[in-house]
Formats: structure tokens, sequence, C-alpha cells
């Protein structure tokens, strides 16, 4: 190979992959070495050098100076060549990692080529990233040659190339689309704070502004809802409900639970916990279809939300009080501050921080141990029962459902009975009677 020759290999490499010029003399060299080796032995000291100026090659072997003629004829070019093509294999797959790897996170726009079982291919230009069934969102099919938006979630090298795994049921996904769609956010005047999201049904997207003058808001939603309408439709009919961030926990919570209207908000610090008060014609609306609500509401401020009215927590503290006063070694009054932290259940008890149970209770550390080795004990059984309570339940409601079920079959059935009976005879009129006091008329001829 003649240094004119090696030159324009390099340089063309270099064009059609996009990868450095000195990646591609470093691979060449590394091939190079690698052959010369197969020739003189592994434990050769081989060096070889190529002029990144003139294409010119030197090298030595065990510190003999060899000739650029040997290098690249009686070293083997078929080796060196098999070696080169894997180095440059491998100098572009790292190219592809770096450039792709720092786009993690970020929104891209592909078309997608084909499908591969669940999954769908699809083309970025210089490589195909893989988009698997569980990052589409539920429901939705892609068609080849159909734009598509995604981030990219993962990058990651399989053998010589590179893997590109595109999500689109991610939070991010939801950000980027924000960020896109909403000048505001792209310029820094709002912030997205948090985002809580369950693919195909419902985000949760709470937001700020850096302006006082300009609602985050109504900023987000847009003039008659353009703005949210095109993120919406993005994310196929998904619901989007934008509320306004605040470093307050307890407002920040009112706003996550909308449209639910809440009475108060009590937060307990030591578990992580706020329980919500709420009117029983607002629990439904405040707990969400399937624990919606409430469950991308915790998701969204950080809070183990729990909803209910006035009346439940007055039950729970009750019956806290009572089973807490039960273990030995507690008393009344250590239950009772126990309760106010929002320690409600044994399971609660059983996770506390035995420094924080001393503190409180003015206890030795083997006082503690006690206690909450019976807590353990007690959430155990009080486990075991609510599974039994839960089959049970489940047994009552199947055997009713089958009584249901068995009286409409019978109702069926004697309606279908009761209408293919005959119809009972009109009773037959009677005779009449001959006229009093004379002859029976003779009937009629016959004609």
């Amino acid at each position: 190979m003649n240094p004119s020759e090696m030159l324009r290999i390099v340089d063309s490499v270099h064009r059609d992959k996009s990868i450095d010029k000195e990646l591609v003399f470093q691979a060449i060299e590394t091939a190079l070495v690698t052959a010369a080796k197969k020739h003189y032995g592994e434990l050769a000291d081989v060096q070889i050098r190529i002029d990144r100026e003139t294409g010119v090659m030197s090298g030595t072997h065990d510190g003999t100076v060899l000739d650029p003629d040997e290098i690249s004829g009686r070293i083997g070019a078929q080796t060196a060549k098999q070696v080169i093509i894997q180095k440059i294999r491998e100098a572009e797959r790292d190219q592809l990692l770096g450039e792709y790897g720092e786009q993690v996170g970020t929104l891209i726009n592909g078309v997608v080529t084909r499908a591969e079982g669940g999954a769908t291919i699809v083309s970025l230009g210089t490589l195909e990233a893989i988009l698997p069934r569980s990052e589409q969102i539920p429901g939705e099919t892609h068609h080849p040659n159909e734009r598509v938006r995604a981030i990219i979630f993962e990058v990651k090298p399989a053998g010589s190339r590179v893997k590109v795994v595109l999500s689109r049921t991610k939070p991010q996904f939801v950000q980027r689309l924000f960020e896109q769609e909403i000048p505001e956010i792209a310029d820094g005047v709002i912030m997205v704070n948090a985002i809580a999201r369950e693919p195909a049904h419902r985000s949760k997207v709470a937001v700020s502004s850096s302006d006082q003058r300009v609602d985050c808001v109504g900023a987000c939603v847009g003039v008659r809802g353009n703005r949210i309408k095109n993120i919406v439709d993005e994310l196929a009919g998904e619901r989007i409900d934008i509320v306004r961030w605040s470093d307050d926990a307890e407002t920040l919570i009112r706003a996550a639970l909308q449209p639910a209207e809440v009475d108060q908000v009590l937060l307990c610090d030591m578990i992580g916990r706020a329980i919500v008060l709420v009117r029983e014609d607002q629990l439904s609306l405040a707990i969400g279809r399937k624990g919606q609500n409430v469950r991308l509401a915790s998701k969204l401020c950080g809070w183990d939300i729990e909803i209910m009215t006035n009346e439940e927590l007055e039950e729970q503290i009750d019956r806290a009080v009572t089973g807490f006063s039960q273990i030995e070694g507690m008393t009344e009054e250590l239950a009772q501050k126990l309760v106010e932290q929002g320690y409600l259940s044994y399971d609660d008890l059983s996770v506390i921080e035995p420094d924080a149970l001393m503190e409180m209770g003015g206890l030795t550390e083997e006082q503690v141990d006690v206690i909450t080795n019976q807590a353990e004990v007690l959430a155990l059984e009080a486990e075991k029962a609510a599974a039994v309570e839960k089959v049970r339940k489940k047994q009552e409601d199947a055997a009713e459902a089958a009584q249901v079920i068995k009286d409409a079959k019978d109702a069926a059935i004697a309606a279908a009975q009761a209408s293919a009976a005959p119809a009972e005879a009109p009773p037959a009129a009677p005779a009449a009677a001959p006229p009093t006091g004379g002859e029976a008329e003779e009937p009629p001829p016959q004609v």
C-alpha cells in the first residue's frame, strides 16, 4: 500500500463514516501491529507508525527498523485488511456511541422502516433505532414511512454495532413535548418542576414561572387550548393535568388532587405521609378511577397521600391507639404521639427509626427492640388476616354473581315456558233455550 493510497483510504473512511481521521490512522496502525505479531510471534516487540501528512509507514521489530514494503507486504496483507476493517467498525461504533450517548433523554424525529415482532424499527439517518413494545404508548400502532417522535432512552454497544433504544412512555417524553410546543419553557421563563405519568391514561405536570407577569398554567394551555391539544394528540389522547407548582407541600398536594376539593392536609414528616381529608361527596373524585388521581398526585408531590373522610380518620386513630396500647412497653401517651405523627398501623410501627422512637417515648434501645419486634409479628398477623378476608370476600362476590346468573337463567326459562304453553280455549257459548210456552222451532233448512 503506497502512501498516497493510504491517505486516500483514510480520507474516504473519514468522509463516509464520519470518523475522525486520527481514529482511522490509529486503527490501521493497530491492525498492522496485530498482523506483524502473527508473523513474528505474539511476544515480538513491534512498533508501527504512519505519518499523518505523507502516509509513509515506518516501524521496528525488536529494535530493528522494518522496510515499508515489508510492513505492507510480507507481514500479511490479508490479515492486516481484516483487522483494519474490524478496527474501523469499532471506531465507527465508538463514534456513534459518543454521538448518541450524549443525546440520551433528548427528543428525536425518525421514520418507521419496519416492524420486528412487537418492536418498531425507526431510522434516525445514520443508524436504525428500536422502539420496543414496552416503550410504546399502549394502544398505538406505527406503520412504515410514518414519522415518529420519541426520546432516546438507552444507548449501548451490541458487538460491533450500537443499539439505540427509544421510548414514548417515559415522563421525559412529555417534558420534551412541552419544551417543543411551549416557547416560554424553551426560553426558561416557565419551568417544568415535576411530572407523574401513566401512559395512554393520564399525566400530571407541575409548572412554575420565574416572571410573575406570566401565568404558567395559562401559557401551557394556550389560546383555546391549542398548545396542550398538540401535546395530547401526540400522546394518543392522553389526559394532561397542569398543576401550579409550590414549594409549600400542603399547597402543592391540594393542587395535585384537583379537580377534587380538599378540606385539610395533615403532613406527617417522620413517615413521609400526607393525610388528606375530604367530604364524602369528594372522596371518589379525589381517589380517581382505580386510584389513579391520588396515585399520580403522590408521585408528583413525593408524598404518600392517603385520602379519607373525617369519620374514617377518627376510626383509624381510635383503632391505632387501642392496638398500640396493647403492645408490651407501650404507654397510651406514646401511642397517642405515634398516631399524631401518622403511624396508623402495626406495619407503620414496624419500620419506625429506633432513634426516633427512643426520643419520642424516652425508651431504651432494648425497650424499642421489644416494641418493634411485637409490631412486626402483629403486622404479619394483620396481613394474613387481610389476605383471608380478601379471599372470603372474593368467594362471596363470586357466589353472589353465580346466584344472579342462576336467577336470570331461571327467569328466562320460566318466560320461555310461559310463551310456549298453548293458550286456553274460550268457554263454549250456552245453548239457546226454547221459547217459553211453545214448541221448539225447527232448524232452518240446509241450503
